[in-house]
């Protein structure tokens, strides 16, 4: 097992290094100038507990750095913070391109578990990197809302496909086809157990938002305290809690990938919990996986990694890129 340690920040490649530029944000998108704010340092910013101003910035974010000019989700799914999501990406790349420095990333064909409905994974590898993305799911709506915005936009339209995953105890199974091969998967696991826990951390999230801008002399508005867990990201069900929680769901996957050793070449997910680690990569060990790497990454005040794993040995891994390098 290697762990990764990055530095510190987010990746030197990611297009939200540095503060928010609303000027050309409110340019490409119109919409978002009325709910942008004065912080207490007297900076422009949103209220980040209002989850129409997250949409709409994450709207504009899409517009102005990734060229997707028809984005939305439908309401209440999970609507996610760009610049951590496209830091995954970035390093993810990073491992491929370690195993060759001259890998073609036109050729690299990628797979998203868990795409959700707002295909942020997908958006960042054909428009960064231009991968070819599998986007899978359980939920038919968020299915069919990542296609619509693929297919809405020119610059994604022919590189993502969408699919339904049909049994939710599988990852791989029903999605990865006979024949089809992919370079790397990525996956952004639910991490709680159940509906109530979901909830309490939505009610925990709400009410520290609302603590820290009374902290800051900020006015609290009535309509976005925690009377009732919401997340100001929104989620859904699949998006958000699975029975057993991340610890089962990432040791579920590990078993599953043994089964497409063939087929893909380096499995990844995100970790939310630092304990899942070492679980995950007992169970790795458990299936056989050749090599496993913990990536570490650090934004501001918040880190976050994602594990890495194969089953073939550095000469597969090379022949398997021999053809893209």
């Amino acid at each position: 097992m290697t762990t990764v340690k990055s530095k510190a920040g987010l990746h030197p490649k990611n297009k939200h290094n540095g503060r928010y530029d609303f000027k050309a944000l409110v340019a490409v998108s119109p919409e978002l100038e009325s709910y942008v704010i004065k912080n207490p340092k007297g900076d422009q910013s949103i209220d980040f507990s209002d989850p129409i101003a997250v949409k709409l910035l994450n709207k504009a974010l899409l517009a102005l750095h990734y060229d997707v000019r028809e984005w939305d989700i439908p309401q209440g799914y999970l609507c996610p913070p760009i610049p951590g999501r496209a830091d995954y990406i970035h390093r993810a790349a990073e491992l491929i391109s370690q195993e060759c420095s001259q890998v073609k990333h036109a050729l690299i064909r990628a797979l998203d578990i868990g795409v959700g409905a707002n295909c942020i994974y997908p958006i960042v590898g054909v428009t960064g990197y231009g991968w070819q993305y599998v986007g899978s799911d359980v939920d038919p709506v968020s299915v069919e809302n990542s296609q619509r915005i693929a297919d809405a936009n020119a610059t994604l339209a022919t590189n993502i496909d969408c699919r339904l995953q049909s049994d939710s105890r599988h990852f791989f199974k029903n999605v990865i086809r006979e024949g089809e091969h992919y370079d790397i998967t990525t996956c952004n696991p639910p991490f709680h157990k159940s509906l109530e826990e979901a909830q309490q951390g939505s009610l925990r999230k709400v009410n520290n938002l609302a603590a820290n801008k009374k902290k800051r002399g900020q006015k609290v508005d009535s309509r976005f305290m925690a009377t009732k867990a919401e997340l100001n990201f929104g989620g859904q069900k699949a998006e958000l809690w699975c029975p057993g929680g991340e610890a089962s769901f990432v040791k579920n996957m590990a078993f599953e990938s043994r089964e497409f050793a063939k087929q893909v070449l380096w499995f990844t997910t995100l970790i939310s919990k630092k304990e899942n680690v070492r679980w995950l990569r007992k169970n790795l060990e458990k299936v056989g996986a050749s090599e496993v790497r913990i990536v570490e990454m650090s934004q501001g005040q918040k880190n976050s990694r994602f594990v890495a794993w194969t089953f073939k040995g550095e000469e597969e891994r090379r022949e398997w890129l021999k053809i893209k390098c």
